[in-house]
């Protein structure tokens, strides 16, 4: 399962996502819009903080997506 994170996290919950045997942790911050579409594409699941706006098109374009945490 690839989690992707766009916003800064804590570090704790970093690794604690990390040590999850299933998950693939990807933490990449700062992405422009394309950028973005192209990484949640194979996401399922993404967490985000305030700065990463998630509109109808980031949705649209993540056809594996089955969770957004904020």
């Amino acid at each position: 399962m690839k989690i992707l994170i766009t916003d800064p996290l804590s570090e704790e919950g970093v690794d604690y996502l990390k040590q999850q045997p299933d998950f693939e942790v990807v933490c990449r911050s700062d992405l422009s819009l394309e950028a973005l579409l192209s990484e949640v594409r194979d996401a399922d699941g993404l967490i985000v903080r305030s700065k990463t706006q998630v509109t109808q098109e980031v949705i649209e374009n993540a056809s594996q997506l089955r969770v957004i945490g904020r």
